[in-house]
């Protein structure tokens, strides 16, 4: 990290340096840097490195027996000295990452009005119509990127207004930590346009808009002025959609793509993560993705998104489309999705197929035979025992991707994907689960977690400059992810790399995104001679 002296044109001294996270480094400053700075007298005068923080950091954390006490202490951290957080989450991610994202993070939105201690990021709500761009231009930095969501569709838990800034603020803290993106850069922002949770509008610690939420078109202005004024405000800023609600998802995405350099993980990330491990699951059944008959438990952004790209990987293999789109099932809440059935959403139409209704999941597996299923229906326990040992009976490996998250909303456990396919199941999940032991075998199930490709895409797309993000940046994310997954991974059921690769992934995926950029000529930036280094050369280190 630079040095604090120079790391603002300001040139900060004394207490100011101490309250700002982003150049405090407590008890670590040196001798020199203290006198520097007017330090001498406001810390401690014995010098720590930040390693040593990092050990007491640990201690302290781990003494901790409740999950959202250690969210807490670690948030608290965070808005303390950005580069200490960033070092523990760096060195720690397996440990850590649960804890700052999902699935703690789920139930800290929930409780965020209980826990909430400092502001992070901006709220931007419905009475600043007329005035985001003065709104924004109150961030003190120039933002690379903006992690945003109007909190309708919370990970599995729904509607939860302004708490849901807890999700951008997790989002862009693995941004930074998997991928290197300097945390001056990144902007977490909140639409509070009100929320239909009536539990939370009659709550005394709800930190948003007491009113429901603005629909039609107030929603649709309050949107273009909020896309406008982000490219007015941080020319070419990077916009990630997350959790909106599907009704609104699909077309914000569809509306911004081509105009701004945005994109939707919910359905795109989730997309890109979970054909990855398909890629890795074959490599061990042998068969090719043509031959995949797969059945989504979900219907929404996750499984369209996911359904969408697995039928461009089918057309680029020599599938026709028709023949790709019929390999790809969807189940919701009244069962197979079919042509017969009547009001079906827009997004839906496209996996329709001609077929008699079928009730339920597990009927829709016995007729239908899938060598994969895949669960994004954040309903939790929805794979059964039936529904696993009917896999297994179908297949000698069946595919089984409990994609839902937080825990709670998991369709099945990785013990329980084992168990009741005798240990033949080639699984993933979306909330993180410990090893199994089954038979004499130790299977380590790996998260299909957006956090081995999101990250990845932000960083090629700001080191080039990128203009927009396009398809063909999620298809190669996939293979390039797929590429790093070792055959001693594939032997312990591992579908997805060890997380502490995670930097490894990201530049790998970065550099793919960037070459991308630049070949198609989308970049905004001169190619340099070297993509990966100039890639890896602007990761942001927080150790010092």
């Amino acid at each position: 990290m630079s040095d604090p002296a120079n790391h603002n044109t300001a040139n900060p001294r004394g207490l100011d340096v101490l309250r700002d996270p982003l150049l405090n480094k407590g008890t670590a400053f040196t001798e020199k840097e203290r006198d520097a700075l007017g330090l001498r007298g406001l810390l401690p005068p014995h010098v720590l490195s930040q390693s040593e923080q990092v050990e007491r950091v640990l201690l302290n954390l781990r003494r901790l027996t409740d999950p959202l006490d250690k969210f807490v202490a670690l948030n608290s951290l965070h808005d303390r000295n950005e580069a200490l957080f960033f070092r523990v989450l760096c060195d720690h991610i397996d440990e850590m990452q649960p804890i700052v994202y999902t699935p703690i993070v789920g139930l800290a939105c929930q409780q965020f009005g209980n826990i909430f201690q400092r502001p992070r990021g901006m709220f931007i709500g419905a009475n600043d119509r007329g005035n985001i761009a003065n709104v924004l231009r109150n961030w003190p930095h120039k933002a690379g990127i903006i992690v945003v969501t109007d909190g309708e569709r919370i990970l599995g838990l729904g509607d939860l207004g302004a708490n849901g800034m807890g999700i951008p603020v997790g989002k862009l803290s693995l941004y930074t930590a998997c991928a290197g993106i300097h945390p001056r850069l990144c902007l977490p922002i909140t639409l509070d346009v009100g929320t239909n949770n009536d539990a939370l509008r009659n709550d005394l610690n709800y930190v948003g808009l007491r009113q429901r939420r603005i629909t039609g078109a107030d929603y649709d202005a309050f949107m273009d002025e909020f896309m406008e004024a982000t490219q007015q405000v941080f020319p070419g800023v990077v916009v990630q959609f997350e959790d909106f609600a599907n009704h609104n998802a699909f077309r914000l995405l569809e509306k911004y793509r081509d105009r701004v350099c945005t994109f939707n993980d919910d359905i795109q990330g989730t997309a890109a993560v979970a054909l990855a491990g398909l890629f890795s699951a074959l490599r061990i059944t042998g068969s090719p993705l043509s031959e995949q008959q797969i059945l989504f438990l979900g219907a929404g952004e996750a499984a369209t998104g996911i359904a969408d790209l697995v039928v461009a990987a089918m057309v680029a293999h020599g599938v026709t489309r028709e023949r790709a789109l019929r390999k790809c099932w969807l189940v919701d809440s009244q069962g197979l999705v079919v042509q017969s059935r009547a009001n079906l959403a827009e997004h839906k139409r496209t996996y329709a197929h001609d077929h008699p209704p079928v009730g339920d999941f597990l009927s829709a597996i016995k007729l239908l035979k899938p060598t994969a299923i895949i669960g994004v229906s954040a309903v939790g326990g929805t794979f059964t025992r039936e529904v696993l040992e009917t896999m297994a009976e179908l297949n000698a490996q069946p595919i089984v991707f409990a994609l839902s998250n937080p825990t709670s909303q998991a369709e099945c456990t990785a013990e329980e994907a084992y168990r009741h396919t005798v240990g033949r199941a080639l699984f993933a999940c979306g909330s993180p689960f410990d090893p199994v032991a089954l038979n004499g075998k130790t299977y380590v199930p790996r998260q299909g977690n957006n956090s081995y490709i999101f990250p990845g895409i932000g960083l090629g797309a700001i080191a080039s400059g990128a203009t927009s993000i396009t398809n063909e940046m999620f298809m190669t994310s996939a293979h390039t992810l797929a590429q790093l997954v070792t055959e001693s991974d594939l032997e312990q059921g591992s579908l997805y790399p060890a997380l502490p690769r995670i930097r490894e992934v990201s530049a790998a995926i970065g550099t793919a995104i960037a070459d991308i950029a630049y070949r198609r000529g989308i970049a905004g930036k001169p190619k340099p001679l070297d993509v990966s280094q100039d890639v890896q050369s602007q990761m942001f280190d927080p150790r010092y």
